[in-house]
């Protein structure tokens, strides 16, 4: 019961500095120095430095600024307008049509990105004006750029996974590669929906596409070409092992700033705005990690991990059991915080549980990112109906329920997981073997 009491406090002292509208970073700095000063002898003041040090000083954290950088600059080139040129010839004789390009769209940028509302704005400002040109439902429309934008925090490089292994000091690299497989299938089920609702759906009435011969449509795709060769880089220097992730995240710099100058679209205005927007990103996301490391520390102190871990244990829930307890429970933290804070937030509870219940915590990075995904279209705080609203004028309501199929594919995509681990673990333990015996 003592542990629960602990957990009443510091959410109490958390949800208190964050409705006076603290900053997540510095409020929990002072969750954990009210834990340090009532619960433990240690000095918080010392605690509190060391720990903000050494977790900035991070080497692996070094990839975040960088990929953030990368996302930056390619929101700045014409590459959404590309994309959308290269995929639409190959989309339109697809059940449900152009509406793919969502889905193809923010699976490509995802894997140059990492950041879900990059994917989605860079995509967006493209495929909405087209797709509406053509009168497809714009509940399609919207509901499936909402979803697939998520993917940009699955598919590497991703922003919540560089997170996740920080915290949990595991290999980022491996935890990229456990990403791709997942988040192939998860774009795959999205367009399953799209074809589905194609054919059942009254509204779906858009306007036909001209047809085009299979050379015409290998012509086109050359605007594609730049986009494939970056994810190329970034991608395969990791799973070759020929590049950690905080160097493919460097040469994915490189890369984009040449794509930018190829395209025309590098000037000094775009290269320092993109360098100031990936600073503040950073120093954001930076803020959220130390304060969360000292979170830890207290937490560590006063036995509160353990303790629950322990409470836990004593519930005898199966590991099926435990992962729908906390599938609840990351989607109703979802409805108040962004997925990096949820993240950083639970960690130091949640890590043991998942250790002692045997679960694999390279798969279990993957589970925690679909059930963050979530977070991102669930009101009140999801961060991309809000980026929708700002790029659309709908309500937030008409928003929410566009996205509610997105979500229910989102819960399905956990239990497929659960059913079949292979799918976030079978890369990361080949590339462990190829590596090796490399």
């Amino acid at each position: 019961m003592e542990q629960l009491h602990l957990i009443a406090l510091f959410l109490f002292v958390l949800f208190l500095l964050l409705g006076t509208g603290v900053w997540v970073g510095l409020a929990l700095m002072g969750v954990a120095f009210v834990g340090m000063e009532l619960f433990t002898t240690r000095p918080s003041g010392d605690a509190m430095l060391t720990t903000i040090w050494s977790a900035s000083s991070s080497w692996t954290l070094t990839a975040l600024p960088l990929f953030i950088w990368m996302g930056e600059i390619l929101f700045r080139t014409r590459l959404s307008e590309d994309m959308f040129k290269g995929l639409s010839p190959w989309m339109a004789r697809l059940p449900g049509g152009l509406v793919h390009t969502n889905i193809v769209g923010c699976t490509v940028f995802a894997a140059v990105s990492g950041s879900s509302a990059a994917t989605l704005t860079t995509v967006g400002k493209m495929a909405i004006p087209e797709l509406r040109k053509r009168q497809y439902p714009e509940h399609m429309i919207i509901g499936t750029l909402a979803g697939a934008a998520t993917l940009g925090l699955m598919i590497p490089p991703s922003l919540t996974l560089i997170v996740y292994g920080v915290t949990i000091n595991e290999s980022i690299s491996k935890l990229f590669i456990a990403g791709i497989l997942p988040g192939l299938v998860l774009a795959l089920m999205f367009m399953a929906y799209v074809a589905v609702y194609s054919k059942l759906g009254k509204d779906f009435t858009p306007l036909e596409e001209p047809r085009l011969s299979l050379w015409e449509k290998i012509k086109i795709s050359r605007f594609l070409i730049p986009v494939l060769l970056l994810i190329a880089v970034v991608i395969g220097s990791m799973y070759a092992g020929f590049a950690t992730a905080t160097e493919a995240a460097a040469f994915g710099v490189i890369g984009s700033l040449i794509l930018a100058a190829v395209q025309g679209s590098l000037n000094w205005k775009t290269f320092t705005d993109s360098l100031m927007g990936a600073t503040a990103t950073s120093a954001m996301i930076a803020l959220i990690l130390a304060g969360a490391a000292f979170l830890s520390l207290a937490m560590g102190f006063t036995g509160l991990p353990r303790g629950l871990a322990d409470l836990i244990a004593s519930l005898d829930l199966s590991r099926f059991e435990l992962l729908m307890v906390l599938l609840v429970f990351y989607i109703i933290l979802g409805c108040f915080l962004d997925g990096i804070s949820s993240v950083v937030l639970t960690m130091a509870i949640v890590e043991p549980m998942i250790r002692q219940a045997g679960i694999d915590v390279i798969w279990f990075g993957i589970f925690i990112v679909v059930v963050v995904e979530m977070a991102q279209i669930t009101p009140p705080i999801g961060f991309n109906l809000f980026v929708l609203q700002g790029m659309t004028d709908h309500q937030m309501d008409f928003i929410a329920k566009a996205a509610i199929p997105m979500f229910l594919i989102m819960v399905l995509m956990v239990f497929v997981l659960i059913w079949v681990p292979e799918l976030a673990t079978y890369l990361p333990d080949n590339m462990r073997s190829a590596t090796s015996s490399g």
